[in-house]
């Protein structure tokens, strides 16, 4: 059996097709398009990247973008007065603070600063809280879990019911994409540094979403038959054949588990770019 792959890229490419018919009715009707702004401290290449991504983004589906590169040792009260301008701002309709932040810096009190009206990621403590609470809806739902679930949505996964394993439980990917599994009905089980047993445990997953930031930790033999696996990680491993000396792999050994699962999204091309 060799799995159906989930093409990120495509389902992307759909989504970004139906914002930007929004944006266009949006502007007919209103005159006016959404504004986004983007906060980057420091010269981090990944976020660097994933900044510039978002930029492209919003050109292609018709959103401005407003950017803000600050320097790596700005202060506490700085950035803290960027966010607050951005939140007096009529013309910004949401904020995106890149994270991680430098260490200097209170992460908490900062995305506690964005107006939850323009949380876009998410990283509110009041929207993190109604995710965690039933029958509550944040305004806003971060990403890359929103982003997991729409690829399971898009790909006809059934959810309800299903037994679902998150391998991790960070603030930005595991505890949201658990949160959202749950809001849907899955039965679930969060697994982490300190799972016994961890093999077993993923044996068990109808739906696994791996975000641990381990090279294919995550063997075939890991797998259940016929599982969807929704691979969230992205990591660099040497290549001498590669251009680059390197290669993108994600958390799951992907030629290994696309023998065993059902579906499966690769690295890249799938949670991510």
């Amino acid at each position: 059996m060799s799995a159906q792959i989930i093409d990120g890229k495509a389902i992307a490419a759909t989504i970004r097709s139906e914002i930007k018919a929004e944006v266009e009715a949006m502007q007919a009707q209103y005159g006016q398009v959404p504004g986004l702004a983007t906060v980057l401290v420091g010269e981090r290449k990944d976020s660097q990247t994933y900044v510039r991504m978002k930029k492209k983004a919003c050109a292609e589906v018709g959103i401005a973008s407003f950017s803000h590169d600050l320097p790596a040792d700005i202060s506490q009260a700085d950035l803290l007065k960027v966010v607050q301008d951005l939140n007096a701002n009529p013309e910004v309709n949401g904020i995106l603070v890149q994270l991680p932040l430098p260490d200097h810096i209170d992460e908490e009190e900062i995305l506690s600063a964005v107006s939850l009206a323009k949380d876009v990621d998410g990283f509110h403590p009041i929207n993190i809280g109604r995710l965690s609470m039933k029958r509550r809806d944040p305004l806003f739902v971060p990403c890359t879990p929103k982003g997991c679930i729409e690829l399971l949505d898009r790909s006809g996964v059934e959810i309800e019911g299903r037994r679902a394993v998150v391998l991790g439980r960070s603030n930005i990917v595991g505890l949201p994409v658990a949160m959202l599994l749950l809001h849907r009905n899955a039965t679930l089980t969060i697994c982490h540094s300190r799972t016994q047993n961890l093999p077993q445990v993923v044996r068990e997953a109808d739906i696994l979403i791996a975000a641990v930031g381990r090279a294919e930790m995550v063997k075939g033999d890991w797998i259940k038959p016929g599982a969807v696996v929704i691979d969230v990680g992205v990591n660099a491993v040497d290549d001498p054949a590669a251009a680059k000396g390197y290669r993108l792999v994600g958390d799951v050994a992907f030629n290994e588990a696309r023998e065993v699962a059902a579906a499966i999204t690769p690295v890249p091309g799938g949670v991510g770019p």
